[in-house]
């Protein structure tokens, strides 16, 4: 953490005055667009290219180097890609971060322990987050998912990789919930039930309209008053209890962002300065660089310039990009982008720092 708050001057000249050139610390890598859910809330499947290969993703990695501190590896569902275990262990040999977050389904939950177990014995260095997917409670979750019996997958795949724990340091476990137009209204049922498990931590995000996930004009965002509804009594709950360590910086950040994402959905433009496109990026399986997954503009195409990441970050269309997200030519609550962004923003970097320093 000490490495990246010290690169954060860097981050703000670049983004300011476009130098020193300074490669992102926070990459999402979309490994497959392939998934065997039809969430409401998602429709990544539709797509179909001719995806990147594992040769193809250790160029890639070895040409970004050891910059990244945060990785995330997504999808589709990344635990269905045979390869998952593999591109894993080569993002944490060659970038080695400090942080490698994978989000899941849980439909594959009879593999999902090997191949996790897979990816832990290739990272001892680096903390890996397994974030598990609910979005409502019994049949509730199964509906918003539109998979049969997915409620019951989670169960199992979230008891086998607790018992993981016990034999890996480097392990947290998570439960993720997007919160939208289809479970605003059972928000404090599924907080009681994913709280209750007592998963190492536990987010909620906005469902948003994304080029990603092929969402836009499918009007899965709640209202301001539909999402506050939901948010405040998390917020009340995260107020109440009593964190430690890296969990109250962390829980911090998460406050934030929720009061974030509520400014957001009244002005509906950039409540911080969106530092996408400068220190986090998007590249996707068939090897497009973007700053984000909401706007999915290409910066460059790595297979295009012999998978130099440089060649794709550094360009006149990127820089192009750069402008336009910096001139709030776009707005958006994208949490991967947002928490990089409250770190660059030093109000809100004050406001986390008392708030873990007071008692």
């Amino acid at each position: 953490m000490l490495q990246l708050l010290s690169k954060i001057p860097q981050y703000k000249l670049a983004y300011h005055l476009g130098w020193p050139k300074i490669l992102p610390a926070n990459y999402t890598f979309i490994i497959s667009t392939f998934c065997n859910s039809r969430c409401k809330t998602c429709y990544v499947w539709k797509q179909q290219h001719e995806e990147l290969v594992l040769d193809e993703w250790k160029k890639i990695l070895k040409s970004i180097g050891k910059a990244p501190f945060w990785v995330t590896v997504s999808g589709g569902e990344p635990f269905i890609q045979p390869h998952i275990a593999e591109l894993c262990k080569m993002i944490c040999e060659i970038c080695e971060p400090a942080i490698l977050n994978i989000p899941t389904n849980s439909t594959m939950y009879k593999i999902i322990p090997g191949r996790l177990k897979e990816i832990l014995e290739g990272a001892k260095k680096t903390q890996i987050i397994i974030n598990l997917s609910l979005d409502g409670v019994g049949e509730k979750h199964d509906q918003i998912r539109r998979t049969h019996n997915n409620f019951e997958y989670f169960k199992e795949n979230y008891k086998n990789i607790k018992k993981m724990k016990a034999s890996y340091d480097n392990l947290t476990v998570g439960i993720h919930s997007v919160i939208s137009k289809f479970n605003f209204n059972d928000a404090r049922e599924l907080f009681d039930y994913a709280l209750g498990l007592e998963p190492d931590q536990y987010i909620t995000e906005i469902a948003e309209e994304r080029k990603e996930l092929d969402t836009h004009g499918k009007a899965i965002t709640p209202s301001y008053e539909e999402y506050s509804q939901a948010i405040d009594n998390l917020i009340e709950r995260i107020k109440k209890r009593r964190f430690t360590g890296m969990a109250k910086i962390t829980e911090s950040f998460r406050l934030e962002y929720y009061d974030m994402v509520k400014k957001w959905l009244k002005r509906r433009e950039q409540i911080f300065p969106c530092f996408a496109g400068v220190a986090s990026c998007q590249v996707s399986s068939w090897g497009e660089v973007w700053p984000c997954c909401i706007r999915g503009d290409k910066m460059g195409d790595l297979r295009a310039v012999d998978y130099d990441f440089k060649k794709a970050w550094f360009n006149q269309e990127a820089d192009r990009i750069r402008r336009s997200i910096k001139n709030r030519e776009c707005e958006c609550p994208l949490a991967n982008a947002s928490y990089t962004n409250m770190l660059m923003h030093v109000a809100t970097l004050t406001k986390v720092g008392l708030r873990v320093l007071i008692p």
